[in-house]
């Protein structure tokens, strides 16, 4: 699985990579920007992400804005459309219904609780019921 993690927290980006590297390959990104750069990138490869994990309060563009682009491209250019799993440490109800309304598979409140990615990765048909 190609996964992209766009996270302005050093430690927080670091930490995730690390869990989500044992699920697939991890590019990762320290804003918004960066993130709509690598995704740009991977679709001109031909190479598209499978996840993206978007912060949703980043510098530059925040993830709502990543999230609202990323749907338009695949709509606009026939994409397969990628799961994407918005993270924050804002209990913003607001947020999280706006994420939901752009087309996001899932939230994750920070801190990250990897046994409930694990459990949404599964559930989004992106890794194995059985893996651990």
């Amino acid at each position: 699985m190609k996964i992209l993690i766009a996270e302005d927290d050093r430690i927080s980006r670091s930490f995730f990579q690390k869990f989500m590297s044992a699920h697939g390959t991890c590019d990762v990104a320290v804003d918004g920007m960066e993130a709509l750069d690598l995704y740009m990138d991977a679709v001109k490869a031909k190479a598209p992400y499978d996840l993206l994990c978007l912060d949703i309060m980043m510098p530059r563009v925040d993830g709502l804005k990543v999230l609202k682009v990323v749907r338009a491209m695949e709509q606009q250019h026939a994409l397969p459309r990628a799961k994407i799993i918005m993270m924050t440490a804002l209990a913003d109800v607001e947020y999280v219904d706006q994420a939901f309304d752009l087309g996001c598979d899932a939230y994750a409140s920070k801190p990250i609780d990897t046994a409930k990615v694990e459990e949404v990765l599964k559930n989004l048909g992106l890794i194995d019921a059985s893996s651990q």
